[in-house]
This record gives structure tokens, sequence and C-alpha cells, in this order.
């Protein structure tokens, strides 16, 4: 396996850089001009110098070899920094000390570093869309175990119904819903996600735990549908196959059948799922960010997209694609402990 997953991460390079390619071709061509915000009492002679500045003078190659460099070298240097020095999952905002001077990937918008937009938005979508993936993957997996083993009962019933609920309403909808109940007509929990809350004690995480609530209710309930559907239906193709009844056959446990031989390989479709969702955490989730005001990383695309920010929304893309391949080898490497029958040698 190890032999698999080096080769894999060779042929991930040439497929990066193709996506890198056609992601910056793509923006290239996108109508717009950085200039376009810019006063029209600003002279012609001064727009012509920020352009230079911006690097937008430069052949096309040479830029993307720059934003490559940039990318692959600088930023991860800068990065890796940040992690060894602070704890940015509690409110931490970067310094930007250790890479001053530095030639880094420059937003037009503000001027700044591109991805010291990233990481001060990175906090606040791991909070908010990463915990709710994981309520989401808790809730559903058991749901959807409960629904095949006691297929066409009550509680797969009840389940069905919960889950095509929550798969159809829309996050506007239900993120609205929920505010008008718990915050408006209740008052038990806030409206409103406060972005510039910092984890200092007990007391200040509970208050975070408390504007999270709404949120992660709102994105968990349609992964939890979404997951529990696929988990129900691969169980239910393995729990009438032969090495079921054989391993009934000779005496096992039911807990010992449905727990350790039909979970096992019911698990292989639902991985990937699971895998591929996890890369969308890192997106943010635009129309929930939106309707709670969480200042995230979906919040930046739109912003930026809209700001015609092409380093930004460049960047951000491409980071999206990075993750994607990633989790794909996760997990194809996920399959092999899975299933015994699937080798990679």
């Amino acid at each position: 396996m190890l032999t698999y997953a080096i080769r894999r991460l060779l042929l991930s390079i040439p497929t990066l850089l193709f996506i890198a390619l056609v992601i910056f071709l793509l923006l290239e061509l996108a109508p717009g001009d950085p200039m376009a915000q810019v006063p029209l009492t600003v002279p012609d002679e001064v727009k012509a110098r920020m352009r230079e500045a911006l690097g937008l003078g430069r052949p096309w190659p040479v830029r993307f070899g720059l934003w490559l460099y940039q990318f692959f070298w600088v930023e991860p240097m800068v990065f890796l920094d940040w992690l060894t020095n602070s704890s940015f999952l509690f409110g931490w905002l970067p310094d930007t000390s250790f890479s001053a001077g530095m030639d880094r990937v420059i937003s037009w918008q503000t001027r700044g570093p591109v991805m010291d937009l990233v990481v001060q938005r990175l906090p606040q979508t791991l909070w908010v869309v990463g915990m709710s993936y994981v309520v989401g993957v808790l809730i559903a997996l058991p749901i959807g175990i409960l629904s095949a083993y006691r297929q066409y009962s009550v509680f797969d019933n009840v389940g069905t119904f919960v889950s095509m609920v929550g798969y159809s309403i829309p996050p506007f909808f239900s993120g609205v819903l929920v505010i008008v109940i718990f915050s408006v007509q209740l008052g038990w929990l806030p409206s409103i996600y406060d972005t510039t809350h910092v984890v200092t004690d007990w007391a200040s995480f509970k208050v975070q735990v408390q504007q999270m609530i709404l949120p992660v209710m709102v994105l968990a309930l349609q992964t939890t549908a979404q997951l529990s559907r696929f988990m129900r239906a691969s169980m239910l193709d393995n729990l009438g196959q032969d090495y079921v009844r054989t391993a009934r056959a000779k005496g096992m446990t039911e807990w010992v059948v449905v727990l350790t031989h039909v979970l096992r390989n019911s698990m292989i479709p639902v991985v990937t799922v699971i895998a591929l969702g996890i890369p969308a955490i890192f997106g943010g989730a635009i129309i929930t960010e939106q309707v709670f005001k969480v200042n995230g990383i979906g919040q930046l695309l739109i912003t930026q997209i809209q700001a015609n920010d092409l380093p930004t929304v460049q960047t951000l893309t491409f980071i999206f694609a990075v993750l994607i391949v990633m989790f794909n080898l996760i997990a194809d490497l996920l399959y092999g402990i899975l299933d015994p029958r699937i080798r990679y040698d």
C-alpha cells in the first residue's frame, strides 16, 4: 500500500499543475479589470503604475510561474510558521512579521497577502462547518445502520421521512426558520454569529458553543439526511449477501454479524461520500454563512468574486482542488483497510 500511495502522490503532481493552469487561464479570460473600481478622478498614468505594481504588465506565463512558486514554496513556509507558533483555532490572528519582505500572493482588493485572509477566516469555517460535518456523520451512521437492520419499521419510516425533509429544505429557509423559533420567539440562542469572539476560558467557550448551535444544526441536518440514506442503502445491499447467512449459520451473534462483517463492507461506498465531502468544509457553507453572518471562507470567496479579486479567487479555488485530490487518495487507501479483498500491490 505504501508503494501505491507514493505512486498516487507522484501522479497527483501533474494533475494539480494542469488544474492550476486551467484555473489560471479561465480567470485570465474572465471579463473585468482590477482597475475598474479605481475612482475616475485617478489619472491614467497612476492607473498604469498601479497595474505594474500588481504585476499585470508581465506576460501570463511569467505570472503563472511566479504564482506557482509563491503557492507551493513561500506560502507553505509562512503557514507552517503560523501553526507552530500560535493556536489560531481560538481566535488568533496571524502575525505578519515573519513574512515581511517575502514575495507572496497579494490580494487586489485588500493589498495584503491572500493567505493572511484565509487564515483569518479559516477558524470560523472550521468551528461552524467542520463541527456540523462531524455531528452529521456521527448521527447519520447509526441512523442508517438501524434503518437498514429494521427495514420498514417505525424507526425506519420516521428516519426516512426526516431525512427526506432535511434534504429537501434549503438552508436559507431552515436557517431563517430556526432563527425565528429559537432566537426571536424563545430567545434561547443568538441569531448572529460573533466572528470577533475569542475563546480564552470556560465561560467564553460556552458562549462560542451557544452561537454555534443554530448554524451547526442547519448544516448537520443536510449532512445527516444525505449520509443516512447512503448508509441505509449500502447496509441493505450487504444484509442479503451469502456471507451474512454463512456467518449466522456458524452461530455468530447478531451483533458480530452486523457490526463486524456487514458494517465493514457497507462502509466502502460511504467512505467515498464522507471523504469527498470534507473539502467542502474548507469551502465553507456560503448560504449558511450569509444567513448567520459567519465571516468564513465561503463568504470570502463570494466577496472576492464580486470584487474581481482574481489572485484570491484563484488561490481559494486551487486550495479546494488540492483538498479534493488529497481526500480522493485517502478514500482509496481506506478501501484497502475496510475490504481485505482490495490489494494495491
